[in-house]
């Protein structure tokens, strides 16, 4: 199954960075796409000419298969997906939407097109729809999260649909992996770990904060707002879930948390920012390159799978 994947990609390893914003940048996504995986550029919020000269980055710094993250809230969204057109990108990976609309122009253009899916029912309209692939992610994962863990998601997703499946959430490193690839999963998709990556520009007290993070350290805001975000906890998380328990608005609530992510990832500020960050993150205890990274994984993977249990 991993096979599958690798062919569809043009990739040598089944592991695919995650599309965060603020994180995934050109440096981070080069550097594993040159690895053997495959980067992605994360979006998230920018304008179409900050995407643009990403690309064109990656162009330069990479020869190998590369990615871009779509989120599909993006005031821009539009505009994004035809430079991605005319970019001839060759994997998109989509978030917060359905991609529908632009299914059938980035199809005849030879893009591999996969949406993160958090249930059953996305999953089945994405490949109904023309999706190439699925990332099923659960809710271990950091940032913007759905409901079910990855544990029960993955195998649910894998029975319901005939298109590739990769798993999400929770994985950092070669058990997780392996454990993926059990659950019926042809790849995964880890962000958290390339979080602390060296390549990553991410500043060092947000590597810090989540190299130093324990089991207990994972936090979810917004439920209240239908949004849910997982973050490692901080002022900011506190003083933003008693906001949420004495029923602030959505609006109030949303003003707290403007411009929170950049704060964290750019400025350093682990206190009043956003640390978005998986609960696998008490795992993670250095930072690695990308390709220590990955050949640790994979390497560790063949030894667990080639091993014979018995009851």
């Amino acid at each position: 199954m991993t096979g599958m994947i690798n062919e569809l990609l043009g990739i040598r390893y089944p592991i695919i960075q995650g599309g965060m914003a603020w994180v995934a940048t050109w440096e981070l996504a080069s550097a594993v796409s040159n690895a053997g995986g495959l980067g992605l550029i994360g979006v998230g919020g920018a304008d179409v000419q900050w995407v643009e000269q990403q690309i064109r980055q990656m162009k330069v710094h990479t020869d190998q298969p590369f990615g871009v993250n779509l989120m599909l809230m993006n005031p821009q969204a539009d505009e994004i997906a035809d430079l991605l057109t005319r970019e001839h990108i060759s994997v998109i990976t989509t978030g917060a939407g359905n991609p529908g609309k632009y299914m059938e122009r980035w199809k005849e253009n030879g893009t591999k097109v996969i949406p993160v899916v958090a249930s059953v029912a996305m999953a089945r309209m994405m490949e109904r729809a023309g999706a190439d692939a699925v990332v099923a992610e659960g809710t271990e994962s950091g940032g913007h999260i759905g409901q079910a863990t990855t544990m029960t998601l993955v195998p649910q997703v894998v029975d319901a649909v005939q298109i590739p499946v990769i798993a999400a959430g929770g994985i950092a490193d070669a058990r997780g992996f392996a454990a993926a690839l059990m659950l019926g999963a042809a790849g995964v998709q880890m962000g958290t770990r390339f979080v602390v990556a060296k390549e990553s520009i991410v500043h060092e007290a947000y590597k810090e904060r989540v190299i130093k993070a324990k089991d207990i350290d994972s936090e979810v805001t917004g439920r209240s707002t239908g949004h849910p975000i997982r973050v490692l906890r901080n002022q900011m998380t506190r003083e933003y879930l008693r906001m949420e328990q004495e029923g602030a608005s959505l609006e109030t609530l949303e003003q707290m948390t403007l411009g929170a992510l950049r704060r964290a990832v750019v400025d350093g500020d682990v206190v009043h920012g956003s640390v978005m960050a998986g609960q696998i993150a008490g795992l993670i205890h250095g930072t690695d390159t990308c390709e220590e990274i990955i050949t640790e994984i994979v390497t560790g993977a063949r030894e667990l799978l080639g091993q014979r249990f018995c009851m």
